[in-house]
């Protein structure tokens, strides 16, 4: 059995830019969804979602959360709840590579704990947290898609390269967090797909300075990316639940 969302609730968390703001602008263009909440960290820079928000008010409700907050989460959660009661697809775009001091790190040398941490808070946990404190707006009995934006270079098997220990180490992590999720929710949560998705190079903010190695054609614009990946999406089967997913639907190795 193939999974389309149609005409249910979505969620799309980290929407203020990339390629959580063009998820959110391409449910809008397809009018499948009945309900789209978006989540933002900072209003100074969800400038463009709250743009959208005001030329579709009754479509689009923004959440300001922070997904390092458990507290903000579990608010959020409890005021989709009460507007809807259930969500159909769920897609954490958050994510750091670069922020302020953090830069990926090419050798040992740079290692620094308190980065890690930060990597593993936005990377890692954001997505266990939004497991955790969604399940009940999934247990509704139809069929409905958790995801969570990865990497390939968070696959231990397709390492080759080395560096970027932090953004690698958070990402395989995450695989992990969400394998641990999808085997939980086959027993509270039947019918949620819980997967892994691999975007590719996206010209994003996140990958900007680092597009000088990238070919043309494997450095896709956002709606490139956001298509590609809702195509995997609606492609799902029960049987794909706890999978990672590169953009092309191809499944990538742990």
């Amino acid at each position: 059995m193939k999974y389309e969302i149609n005409q249910g609730n979505v969620l799309i968390v980290g929407a203020s830019q990339g390629i959580g703001l063009g998820f959110v602008r391409k449910l809008l263009q397809d009018g499948r969804s009945a309900k789209i909440y978006a989540t933002y960290r900072c209003q100074v820079s969800a400038d463009e979602l709250l743009t959208l928000k005001s030329e579709y008010p009754e479509k689009i409700c923004c959440l300001e959360v922070d997904v390092t907050d458990e507290g903000q989460i579990s608010q959020a959660a409890a005021c989709i709840g009460e507007e809807v009661g259930k969500l159909h697809l769920v897609v954490n775009c958050a994510g750091i590579l670069h922020e302020g001091n953090i830069q990926p790190e090419k050798s040992l040398k740079h290692i620094n704990p308190e980065h890690l941490l930060r990597y593993f808070q936005v990377n890692s946990v954001s997505s266990l947290l939004l497991a955790k404190h969604l399940l009940p707006l999934f247990r509704h009995g139809e069929k409905s898609i958790l995801a969570a934006i990865s990497a390939k270079v968070g696959s231990i098997g397709d390492n080759q390269l080395g560096g970027w220990y932090g953004y690698r180490a958070s990402k395989a992590a995450l695989n992990m967090f969400m394998r641990n999720v999808a085997i939980e929710y086959r027993r509270t949560s039947p019918r949620t797909i819980v997967i892994m998705l691999h975007p590719g190079t996206t010209d994003t903010r996140l990958s900007q300075p680092f597009q000088k190695n990238v070919s043309a054609e494997k450095l896709f614009s956002v709606e490139r990316t956001v298509t590609q990946l809702l195509e995997v999406i609606g492609n799902l089967d029960e049987g794909d639940s706890g999978q990672f997913f590169s953009w092309d639907g191809s499944h990538l190795p742990w």
